[in-house]
């Protein structure tokens, strides 16, 4: 019988055909929520920073399998909320700002500053979400939502107010991390480490009142003015006779005391170190355990104060520079060493961080950590690997969150200040506030009854808006019938380097705020690296921008790339070539799809199934069953190689082509095959479709007009699994023919046999049940 002239006109898969897929989602309102009778499931989306083009392609590959997640889970029987944000606060747009229109923040006025950051924002986030909606994510673009918005900064103010009123809200002057680049408080998390080459400058302390000098050992000469006690080991022996001794500061002439501590390294330097305020993180530990005077260093501009004498007013290299000038020229420097030295940095621009005392508003944190953690080890992690950084990260929180910043583009913080008495006076709930250039909505402090007041004019941690993600996308505080069916979400995806951030930040208010953890998984991805490795940068000039990339091949197979490419939490390789190898698989799925086109479908499954048709419903089964395992566990890379090896390997390469005979002649058999080639490939564009939802969109169409993606999950057909045991034998006697054929040289022609020609062979006689499908397959001589 010859074959009907397919279906499926094209013959081969075109991309272009997207964007009508894409369109006809869009009219239809294809993934709009409402309550339902289904089970919620809401994904926490992590609303992108558009912070600069490109959008890293790394960052375009994590969105689309988040995606996946949220197809996978509707074809589940789930009710998804998708939602889109866009995160808008913070210091990165500011640097944008001040590059692209050559300003500086705090030269000009508030306002004019903050339009131009909304409007280089504006301009990014058009083509972020142009991206994200190229990629087929199926999210709620419709309401998209900005954290910069009057609605989400006031449920930040909100929250922020609630926690006031439970008191876990204070305000302190404390030693805090300051970075003077950004000119603003930044919390320990926000902070990265790396060795950088510095001297460590060998120092001479004159002993009071005799000839002997203490050599003092420091990375941080700058600060000797501020120094209130020289430290050493209790064990150190060397030192032993001067402890409780005072020494005399070089260049300043002050006797400060020498003073034990645990914290004093004997194999560090000389062993002895100054104490200063503050040089680091362990000054700051000595300075409170041994009660000394704080002497503040550095100003919020951060330069020297007038405590340094003739060293003020400058920047901390500056300082450095000088002191170590007039220290040599006293020969009061015994040596100078270069070293790689462990210097905390701003983790955004990059320098060293400065430890000043600054009146900061805490929100309280260690209260809490014992309460995290366990709830930590409830969490489900996909993978689990990730868990430990969040571990580890509860374990070395030693401070309180602080959450003031002295910046301009963030959401403000509620408090105006009474003129008489100054005590901090806050709104009620509700309303968005500037307190900056507004007057407050109360007319008299509650304290002492004074009418004038002043507007705190700082703003919020970026992370204070972004820890309330789920709350906001469950209308906390203002639809409580919806929070009640959506709250906890479902899922937090996101990267592996912001879970000491986002991830427990979250944690920590949404435990604050609903006595409830903001959901039950969290699901953590690696990093985009290129294809050496290498961390991808603009100054490497290694960043591969993914929006040309998926106008070039369709989203259809950079989805399919990132699926198959990336093993859950483990960072990936990301190339062009890498991308478009990708598409070869999409060409494959069509050209089957189109074949199969070309034959009736039947739904019903026969009385009695062939035995290769047995065969490869046990192998369907399977791979049913690994595919469901794998979005369960979100873990894309399991579908996608298995769908993939399963549909090239054996459904097209063997399969296919062992029934062909049955499948075009209408004999024993026929509906038996055709039942079976429909029911693999129909079972095939279910499993696919949260991968590649266009072309499984498409394809469907031969099978239903109803979209592939308001289907179910496939279900296992419960075939003898027995029959998988016999795939070995298959594939490997119909690889023997092929390969006895092209080494048979033909009598008629003096070439290789070609596939069609016939050839004596016998069929193992474990292959028996077979041997009808086999022989017409291959022509075998019939015996």
């Amino acid at each position: 019988m010859e074959p009907r002239e397919p279906k499926i006109q094209a013959k081969s898969w075109n991309h272009e055909i997207e964007k009508s897929i894409m369109l006809k989602w869009e009219q239809d309102d294809a993934y709009h929520f409402a309550i339902n009778e289904k089970p919620a499931f809401v994904i926490d989306t992590p609303p992108p920073y558009p912070s600069g083009k490109p959008w890293h392609i790394g960052a375009a590959a994590h969105y689309a399998q988040i995606d996946m997640i949220a197809r996978a889970a509707r074809m589940s029987g789930k009710n998804v909320l998708f939602p889109i944000g866009i995160d808008r606060n913070g210091l990165p747009v500011e640097i944008y700002t001040e590059k692209k229109y050559k300003v500086r923040m705090r030269q000009m006025d508030r306002q004019k500053f903050l339009d131009l950051c909304k409007g280089a924002l504006d301009d990014l986030e058009a083509e972020m979400l142009q991206i994200m909606k190229n990629m087929g994510i199926s999210g709620d673009f419709k309401q998209y939502y900005r954290t910069d918005s009057d609605d989400y900064r006031a449920l930040t103010q909100s929250t922020f107010i609630e926690l006031w009123k439970r008191g876990l809200v204070y305000l302190a002057n404390r030693p805090n991390n300051y970075c003077p680049d950004c000119g603003t408080t930044i919390a320990d998390a926000e902070i990265i480490y790396d060795d950088l080459p510095t001297k460590l400058v060998h120092m001479k302390f004159k002993v009071a009142g005799t000839d002997d000098n203490i050599i003092i050992a420091s990375t941080r000469p700058e600060l000797l003015f501020a120094c209130q006690a020289v430290i050493v080991n209790p064990e150190d022996e060397r030192y032993l006779d001067y402890q409780g001794k005072t020494v005399v500061l070089p260049l300043f002439g002050r006797e400060v005391q020498v003073r034990i501590h645990h914290s004093a390294k004997p194999e560090f330097g000389s062993g002895a170190l100054m104490v200063c305020s503050y040089g680091d993180q362990n000054d700051v530990q000595v300075f409170r355990e041994l009660g000394l005077k704080e002497i503040v260093a550095l100003s919020e501009n951060g330069v020297t104060t007038e405590a340094a004498g003739p060293y003020a007013g400058l920047r901390v290299n500056q300082a450095r520079t000088k002191v170590i000038e007039d220290l040599k020229a006293a020969n009061l420097i015994e040596k100078e060493e270069s070293i790689q030295h462990r210097t905390p940095l701003c983790e955004r621009s990059k320098t060293p961080i400065e430890i000043i005392p600054l009146h900061d508003y805490y929100v309280k944190q260690i209260d809490y950590v014992q309460q995290l953690r366990e709830l930590a080890m409830k969490l489900n992690f996909h993978p689990e690997m990730h868990r430990q950084i969040l571990l580890n990260w509860l374990d070395s929180i030693a401070i309180d969150w602080p959450v003031s910043r002295r910046r301009y583009y963030g959401t403000e913080i509620p408090i105006w200040y009474c003129n008489a008495c100054k005590a901090p006076s806050l709104p009620e709930p509700g309303k968005y506030y500037r307190p900056w250039k507004e007057k407050p909505p109360f007319e008299k402090c509650a304290k002492c009854g004074g009418t004038e007041f002043t507007g705190e004019d700082r703003t919020f941690d970026t992370w204070m808006d972004s820890s309330i993600s789920p709350l906001y996308v469950t209308k906390f505080g203002k639809d409580q019938k919806l929070f009640d069916y959506a709250y906890p979400a479902a899922v937090r995806p996101q990267a592996k380097d912001i879970i000491r951030t986002w991830l427990h930040y979250t944690m920590l208010r949404c435990v604050q705020l609903t006595g409830k953890m903001p959901w039950t998984d969290a699901w953590v991805m690696g990093y985009g690296v290129d294809e050496k490795g290498e961390k991808m940068s603009k100054s490497k000039g290694n960043v591969i921008d993914p929006f040309p990339v998926i106008q070039q091949y369709g989203a259809d197979t950079f989805r399919f790339w990132s699926a198959s490419e990336t093993n859950l939490g483990y960072d990936f390789r990301c190339s062009e070539q890498r991308i478009a190898g990708s598409q070869k698989f999409m060409s494959k799925l069509w050209n089957v799809g189109r074949f199969l086109s070309s034959f009736d479908i039947v739904t019903a499954r026969p009385d009695r199934l062939e035995p290769t048709d047995q065969w490869i419903l046990a192998e369907l089964d399977n791979l049913v069953q690994e595919c469901k395992k794998g979005y369960e566990e979100y873990n894309f890379f399991v579908p996608a190689n298995a769908v993939r090896d399963f549909t090239w390997n054996l459904f097209a390469a063997h399969y296919i082509e062992m029934v062909k005979g049955r499948a075009y002649d209408d004999r024993p058999g026929h509906g038996s095959a055709l039942y079976t080639l429909h029911k693999c490939f129909s079972t095939l564009l279910l499993l696919l479709a949260p991968l590649t939802p266009f072309i499984a969109e498409e394809l469907w169409k031969m099978y239903s007009g109803q979209s592939v993606h308001s289907q179910a999950m496939p279900a296992q057909l419960g075939a003898d699994a027995e029959m998988r045991k016999l795939t070995k034998a298959v594939t490997d006697f119909n690889s023997l023919v092929w390969n006895k054929k092209k080494e048979t040289i033909s009598k008629e022609t003096g070439k290789p046999l070609s596939l069609k020609d016939p050839i004596d062979m016998p069929v193992p006689d474990e292959l028996a049940p077979f041997t009808s499908d086999l022989a017409t397959m291959h022509n075998l001589a019939k015996k």
